[in-house]
């Protein structure tokens, strides 16, 4: 074991030794595995930033949330029934609260009821168009993570009366008062004016689809005269415990069976959306992205580990004689093999290290100069960086490091 770590340090200097002797071909060399070390930690961190991007997206809708609708999320194949079925109704949140009020083993905290819409904003001299309006109860801010920045919500006397205030997305206050706080000033939605009571804080975009920022919540009454009742209809669901969400799920059901008046053996004329639906659907995409990347930085690194092949089998024609040398002295044929072995792992090793160094810049700039696009740099993408850097080093430097080990001292010695 002795022997054998003295050969291993030994092997180690004669590699830096080397390496040093040729520093621009050992830099050519170690370019291939830096360019394919790169790919593969941009690879890594932009997927990572999908997660990133994608998990944040999913927070805002509530991983501890349930959605009672007429429709899934996911896609259908029986359209005609899903079609026919009946809307829900807002007071159905008061029946599915009143329930869970009476169950002590309930899965559930509340029922918020809410209806959407379209709609421009007005004040004074400045207008936003397309914003979504949403019209829902003073037990809202119970389903939602969103912080407001400024402000309140508006409370339960202003939610069952149907009081004209309202709570501004954040880029729909910027817009309106770009200079001023909006606390207390009047917003014009439709004909109607609503009083300003509070501000979200900057939320982004939803999976990138739409914006978050450019929303408005009214009391659900209000939203009503505005609107009138027409508009489908969402009941929100806070559930207990995210972990026994399917049991949360099956209460649900269970709950809206009763107050819908569905017998034993009807099929269910309501969805439960979750947005498992939404990670159902994304993860095909996510891993499709994940094979194509990896097959182009394998290739990358395929090149690279034949351009150190390529190079270590010339530094081994070029040493044949120390080779032989070496041998005729008593040198093992594991000692040749280790010491070229180590040569081409230390090149890819190097290039491996510039390579993160690289991705690590061009991701703090991505940051700097692109503050929405989500990026993920992490220590695992270093330490699978670095093993990736070591495999390819010994897969390129095995062929050439066997070849010289079987090298002859006295055919080597005569080699010109």
């Amino acid at each position: 074991m002795k022997q054998f770590f003295y050969e291993f340090i030994e092997s180690f200097v004669i590699a830096f030794a080397q390496i040093r002797a040729h520093k621009m071909r050992s830099m050519l060399t170690a370019l291939g595995v830096v360019i394919g070390i790169l790919a593969v930690t941009l690879m890594g961190t932009a997927i990572g930033g999908i997660d990133k991007g994608f998990d944040k997206s999913l927070s805002i809708i509530g991983f501890d949330v349930l959605y009672v609708q007429k429709w899934p999320w996911s896609s259908v194949d029986d359209w005609w029934n899903y079609r026919n079925r009946p809307r829900l109704e807002t007071d159905y949140a008061d029946k599915m609260n009143r329930m869970i009020a009476t169950n002590p083993n309930s899965e559930l905290v509340t029922v918020v009821p809410q209806m959407a819409s379209s709609k421009s904003v007005y004040y004074e001299g400045n207008a936003v168009e397309d914003i979504f309006i949403l019209g829902t109860t003073d037990r809202y801010p119970e389903t939602s993570t969103v912080e407001l920045s400024e402000g309140r919500f508006f409370n339960t006397i202003e939610s069952r009366t149907g009081r004209q205030v309202c709570v501004l997305g954040y880029d729909v206050a910027d817009a309106l008062f770009p200079n001023a706080s909006p606390i207390n000033q009047k917003v014009r939605i439709g004909n109607q004016n609503f009083l300003v009571i509070g501000v979200y804080v900057k939320q982004g975009k939803f999976l990138g689809l739409f914006s978050l920022d450019t929303q408005v919540v009214i009391p659900l009454e209000s939203f009503k005269k505005v609107f009138g009742c027409g508009r489908r209809i969402t009941l929100r669901v806070k559930i207990k415990d995210e972990a026994r969400l399917e049991e949360a799920k099956d209460e649900v059901t269970g709950i809206m069976r009763r107050i819908r008046g569905l017998k034993f053996g009807e099929r269910d004329n309501f969805s439960i959306n979750e947005q498992k639906a939404f990670k159902s659907t994304l993860d095909p995409i996510k891993a499709g992205i994940a094979i194509a990347g990896l097959f182009i930085t394998g290739l990358s690194l395929f090149v690279g580990a034949i351009g150190i092949m390529n190079i270590t089998f010339v530094s081994v024609k070029e040493r044949t004689k120390e080779i032989g040398t070496r041998k005729a002295l008593g040198a093992k044929r594991r000692t040749i093999l280790m010491q070229f072995m180590i040569e081409a792992v230390v090149i890819c090793l190097i290039g491996g290290l510039v390579g993160l160094m690289l991705s690590y810049l061009m991701t703090v700039a991505v940051e700097a100069f692109f503050p929405s696009f989500p990026v993920s740099f992490s220590m695992s993408l270093v330490l699978n960086g670095m093993l990736v850097s070591i495999l390819t080093g010994v897969f390129s430097g095995f062929a050439p490091a066997y070849s010289a080990s079987k090298l002859e001292p006295a055919t080597a010695l005569r080699y010109e």
